[in-house]
């Protein structure tokens, strides 16, 4: 007799939003984080100077934290490791990323995004990050996922076992099409924080990827 395995749906990958002060961050990310499931939290320096975006990140990290959530720090490896941050992501090119892949892994998670093309995709994929995304970061600025990204997703969950992520659009409706690629994680940033409640906003997100996403087999 054998036990199926237990499918594990699409998940969120929040992306933290822009603040004036690590207290703002904080407590919007609670508010976020209080919502329901996230399986982690990409922080950017956006355009703070390092000085104060450690500031932000020792004050973030732990609520993310203590939410059962991944703090993953974006483009900075020293404060990734000053705050005990579970995770790095890093773009630019190939190498730098494998470098860095080469370092860090399986000490923390280490990732990349803004992938234009299956070619250069491949070539990261050699490296064996720990994700993939498909979307830059910031970018959400319209309803809908960007047509590329969703292109490279579906191709991407299509063959490669390395787990992706797909940037959905700045709306709560473009989560449908954007997981309907088959992603096992979807970005979410201007659709959460947008309004004026991301506790509503990431319980909203839950509920349609329950009904919409597809499910993977562990």
């Amino acid at each position: 007799m054998t036990t199926e395995p237990t499918p594990q749906r699409c998940r969120i990958v929040l992306v933290a939003p822009h603040a004036a002060s690590a207290e703002e961050l904080a407590t919007r990310l609670g508010k976020a984080l209080s919502g329901g499931d996230v399986a982690s939290v990409l922080l950017p320096a956006y355009d703070v100077d390092e000085t104060l975006f450690q500031i932000f990140a020792e004050t973030a990290v732990p609520v993310i934290q203590n939410a059962g959530a991944a703090a993953i720090i974006v483009g900075n490896t020293q404060i990734a490791g000053r705050v005990k941050a579970d995770g790095l992501h890093v773009e630019g090119p190939v190498a730098d990323i494998a470098a860095n892949i080469e370092r860090f892994s399986p000490r923390l998670i280490v990732g990349t995004g803004n992938i234009k093309n299956r070619h250069t995709a491949l070539e990261i994929g050699e490296a064996q990050p720990d994700y993939v995304l498909f979307g830059k970061i910031g970018a959400d600025t319209k309803p809908e996922a960007h047509p590329r990204n969703v292109e490279l997703a579906d191709w991407w969950a299509s063959m490669i076992e390395i787990p992706c992520i797909i940037q959905a659009g700045n709306s709560l409706e473009s989560i449908p099409d954007a997981v309907s690629t088959g992603a096992e994680f979807v970005a979410l940033g201007a659709a959460i924080f947008g309004g004026t409640d991301p506790e509503s906003a990431i319980r909203e997100a839950n509920r349609l990827l329950d009904k919409h996403a597809p499910r993977f087999e562990e």
